[in-house]
C-alpha cells in the first residue's frame, strides 16, 4: 500500500511468529519492487512463495545481485559531498527519508536509497557493476575536501549498535519473535487480512515477553567483549551477548544481549569474558540520536510507522 518511490522495512516470519529474516522493500514502480534481502535462503523462500501465487496475483522473483554494486555515503557532510557531483535534488524535499529514486552522479546512472544503517544522513547509491569503480572514484574525489574517509565493516558495526539496529542471524533468528527482539514497530497487522505467522503474533502481543534483546554499556568504559559471552545477574547465568563493539560516539563499549524480560533499564549485570566478570548496565535503546534528528538532517517529520520499524 505504499507509493512508488518509497522504502518499507519488514520482517519475514515463520508459522510460529519467529523472525525468518528482515528485508527492505523498495517500490521502484507500480508493479516493480526491489528487495534488499540477507541471504540466498531469502531468495529461495521468496521464489517459492511467488510460484504459489494464483494467476490473478502473479509475482515473479529475479536475482540481480551479481549485476549491481552499491556504495554507502553517510555522515553530517554527506549532502555537501553529493551536491558537488550531481544536479539532482538530494534535499529532504527531493528525496525524503525512506525514499528511493533514479539519479545521475557525474553522468553515472544510480538508484539512490535514502536509508542508513549507521544512524547518519546519507544514501545507498546503487549502480550496475561496470560503473562501480567510476562511482567510487567520483565520490571519493569529491569528498576529499570534506574529510571523507573509507570506513569498513568494523565501523559499520559500531555505528549500527549505537543506533540500536539489529542484524538478522546475529542478534535475532527464528527462535525470536518481533516483540522480544524490539521490532514491534515493524508489525503493521491492521493493514493485512492474513500473513504467515499472524495467529502466533496475535497471541504473543497479548503476553509480556519472557526475554528481550537489550542494550548493555560496560561500566568501566574500556573492557571489550566479542559476542556470544554469557551474561550473569545476581551470580546466575541469565543470557548471552549477540553483538559487541566500542561505541566511538558514546565513548564506551556496547553489547546487545538476550536477557530475561524483567531486567529493565538500569539493571546491573556481568559479562563473563575469558573467566573475568565485566560489569555492565542495561541501557536505554538506542544510545545515539533517539529522536532521529541526524537521519532526518533538517528535522522534518517522517512516517512514524516506517521509522519505528527500523529501531527498537
Amino acid at each position: 500500500n505504499t507509493k512508488p518511490g518509497t522504502i518499507t522495512y519488514g520482517l519475514l516470519l515463520n508459522d510460529h511468529g519467529g523472525i525468518r529474516s528482515d528485508i527492505f522493500v523498495s517500490r521502484l514502480g507500480e508493479n516493480l519492487f526491489q528487495i534488499g534481502a540477507n541471504t540466498a535462503t531469502d531468495l529461495a523462500y521468496l521464489s517459492r512463495e511467488a510460484r504459489h501465487q494464483s494467476t490473478k496475483n502473479f509475482a515473479q522473483v529475479r536475482e540481480i545481485t551479481g549485476s549491481t554494486c552499491c556504495i554507502g555515503l553517510w555522515g553530517p557532510l554527506a549532502r555537501d559531498v553529493i551536491n558537488e557531483i550531481t544536479t539532482d535534488d538530494f534535499s529532504n524535499k527531493g528525496l525524503p527519508y525512506f525514499g528511493v529514486k533514479n539519479a545521475l552522479i557525474n553522468g553515472i546512472p544510480v538508484t539512490a536509497f535514502r536509508k542508513s544503517y549507521v544512524g547518519e544522513l546519507g544514501w545507498e547509491l546503487q549502480t550496475t557493476a561496470e560503473y562501480g569503480q567510476r562511482l567510487w572514484d567520483t565520490i571519493f574525489q569529491a569528498g576529499k575536501i570534506h574529510g571523507l574517509i573509507a570506513a569498513g565493516r568494523g565501523a559499520f558495526n559500531a555505528l549500527r549498535l549505537e543506533k540500536g539496529y539489529r542484524i538478522y542471524g546475529t542478534d535475532m533468528n527464528t527462535e525470536h519473535n518481533p516483540y522480544e527482539a524490539g521490532l514491534a514497530g515493524a508489525i503493521r497487522a491492521s493493514k493485512w487480512e492474513d500473513y504467515v505467522g499472524k495467529a502466533a503474533l496475535e497471541r504473543a502481543s497479548k503476553q509480556k515477553p519472557t526475554r528481550r534483546l537489550r542494550c548493555l554499556t560496560v561500566n568501566d568504559g574500556r573492557s571489550m567483549v566479542l559476542g556470544k559471552e554469557p551474561v550473569f545477574h545476581n551470580g546466575k547465568a541469565v543470557g548471552y551477548v549477540t553483538s559487541a563493539a566500542f561505541g566511538f560516539t558514546v565513548r564506551k563499549p556496547i553489547a546487545y544481549a538476550w536477557l530475561p524480560g524483567n531486567l529493565g533499564e538500569g539493571a546491573g549485570v556481568e559479562i563473563e569474558y575469558f573467566g573475568r566478570r565485566i560489569k555492565a548496565t542495561v541501557a536505554a535503546d538506542p544510545l545515539y540520536d533517539p529522536d532521529n534528528k541526524r537521519l532526518l538532517a533538517d528535522g522534518l517529520s517522517v512516517d512514524s510507522a516506517s521509522e519505528a520499524s527500523v529501531k527498537s
